[in-house]
């Protein structure tokens, strides 16, 4: 099969690619410098001269700050991009994939959400995502829209800095003697590899429409940040943030844990336990650390 990985190069672009082609299949890696998504035309050009059979849509505006200072800017890549993806995969008979957040529910319930509770974002990364999935669902013939909570994959995150939590934790475990994190929100750790598996898994199933895409469990920041250090043996003092000691410059959700309802009812989920996926993350650092060395 010929897939076309939209943000190739990202965090989880970068594993999409890779999963695909240890599948066998032939993966078109587009970056930004090959389609810009608020420009319908370069999507039309770039898609047109692969002509993918699938498409997994992994580029985003997904900063949450920024998103918010620039809402316009973020429905016009999250939204409006997803919209000119979805029209040429219907045109041209393509499935598309587009990946979501969890960052569409407002974390009110308290329990996890399912792919039939209402979506109810509290700020504009969140809504440009939703509407992203309306678009997606309402053009595509064949589309998959995976919902997905606190990535981290080996690739660098651009939009952060160049890192995930795992390594942020890791770098200031080294350079202080204490750290506090907050314990009052709760979400799941999720490796980017373990998305990119299950949307190999999807690729293969005509199951189309809205999913759940994350390990299983659930914890708080603090609590994946307990685990970072526990089994990386990190020599670091570990504290509850105070309430309000970090307060959010954007409104988020207080609990945005997914359940993986229709993967399960499907018998397409590949999900681990999220602690088995840091631990698979963590090892893929070692080896890549040896083998540079």
């Amino acid at each position: 099969m010929k897939v076309a990985v939209l943000g190739a190069n990202g965090q989880l672009g970068s594993d999409v690619c890779a999963a695909f082609r240890r599948n066998g299949d032939e993966v078109v890696a587009l970056t930004h410098a090959d389609l810009e998504l608020t420009s319908a035309s370069t999507v039309e050009a770039a898609l047109s001269a692969s002509m993918p059979e699938f498409i997994v849509n992994t580029a985003a505006m997904h900063h949450v700050e920024k998103c918010e200072a620039d809402p316009v800017g973020a429905l016009q890549a999250n939204a409006i991009g997803a919209k000119s993806v979805a029209e040429w995969a219907k045109r041209a008979g393509s499935t598309v994939s587009y990946v979501s957040t969890d960052y569409v529910f407002d974390g009110k319930k308290g329990a996890p959400y399912l792919e039939t509770d209402v979506a109810a974002p509290l700020n504009a990364y969140g809504i440009s995502k939703l509407a992203g999935e309306h678009f997606t669902s309402a053009i595509a013939t064949k589309y998959f829209v995976l919902r997905v909570s606190a990535i981290y994959g080996q690739q660098p995150c651009r939009a952060k800095g160049g890192l995930n939590f795992v390594e942020l934790m890791l770098k200031l475990s080294q350079e202080r003697d204490e750290l506090r994190v907050v314990d009052d929100e709760f979400i799941t750790p999720t490796p980017t590899v373990q998305i990119a598996a299950q949307l190999v898994a999807l690729s293969r199933s005509s199951n189309y429409g809205l999913y759940h895409g994350t390990a299983e469990g659930s914890c708080s920041w603090y609590e994946f940040a307990s685990e970072i250090f526990r089994v990386t043996g990190a020599r670091v003092r570990l504290e509850k943030a105070r309430p309000g000691e970090f307060p959010a410059k954007v409104p988020r959700p207080k609990y945005s844990v997914l359940e993986n309802r229709a993967l399960k009812t499907a018998r397409l989920n590949v999900f681990t336990d999220w602690r088995d996926g840091l631990k698979g993350y963590l090892n893929a650092r070692t080896e890549a650390a040896v083998a540079a060395s």
